[in-house]
């Protein structure tokens, strides 16, 4: 415990400000994921991220010795999620001195490549609003809030809303085909899901198909960061400006975080 005192009380301090959780035994693999997906997009190095892993893994095993000794019975934790995305990190280089543009050089063919149809209509909500793959891996009928016009570009889009990185919410702007083809899934069915791994793989071979390098889901959302960016401009806004509001549509809070996609 005194090994990882400082990223466990990190963790709780994050549980508590974007979860607001403060029973730990409520602590489940959807926030392990959050937790570590939200350390990756601030470029951590490889062996901060590995004591990160290491620490959640202990507290799986704390946390089900603790469940035993005070009610007696077993509790289920599962926060082996936190390997498959520490994997995903070393293998893509989603650290600080691997740090490179992520951006895929033609989304739409990779996107074409998917060969599952739902991931296929995952990664085109991804490219086209920004979305983190916690947005897309679970959608519901009720998130679906019908379209409008994107002041920006002056076109009408569909509108999703999202929960992402430990409980941020907002809109999700994109195309009324992309829309569609999500409202005539939720229409016939009670959600609309993927898993994330094999998500992760159909984009990695689709990567290779299109001769490009692999940067999982999280490249289309360089994809978005810049070609969003490009609109705002063209909407006659600041440099500074574009910076702001991209960052708030991606679900940031500061401006300097949309330099990173740059």
């Amino acid at each position: 415990m005194e090994s990882y005192r400082a990223i466990w009380n990190n963790f709780f301090n994050y549980l508590l400000e974007h979860w607001n959780i403060k029973d730990f035994e409520k602590i489940s693999a959807e926030h392990i994921a959050a937790y570590m997906d939200y350390k990756i997009e601030y470029y951590p190095s490889k062996q901060y991220l590995e004591k990160i892993s290491a620490a959640l893994g202990k507290l799986e095993t704390a946390l089900k010795h603790f469940a035993k000794n005070i009610h007696g019975a077993q509790k289920e934790y599962d926060f082996s999620i936190r390997q498959t995305i520490l994997d995903e990190a070393r293998d893509l280089k989603y650290v600080v001195n691997n740090y490179h543009n992520r951006a895929y050089n033609n989304p739409t063919l990779l996107i074409s490549n998917l060969q599952d149809s739902f991931h296929k209509l995952a990664a085109k909500i991804q490219h086209e609003g920004g979305a983190r793959i916690e947005g897309v891996a679970l959608i519901k009928s009720e998130q679906l809030l019908g379209t409008k016009q994107d002041a920006i570009t002056n076109t009408q889009k569909g509108t999703l809303f999202t929960k992402e990185k430990g409980g941020k919410e907002g809109e999700v702007l994109v195309t009324l085909d992309t829309y569609n083809e999500l409202q005539s899934h939720l229409s016939q069915n009670p959600k609309f899901k993927i898993n994330r791994q094999a998500y992760y793989e159909d984009i990695k071979q689709a990567a290779l198909l299109s001769n490009e390098v692999p940067e999982a889901s999280h490249g289309l959302r360089w994809n978005f960061a810049k070609r969003r960016m490009f609109e705002y401009a063209q909407a006659g806004y600041s440099y500074e400006e574009s910076l702001q509001q991209v960052s708030y549509e991606m679900k940031h809070n500061r401006a300097s975080i949309t330099l990173h996609y740059l």
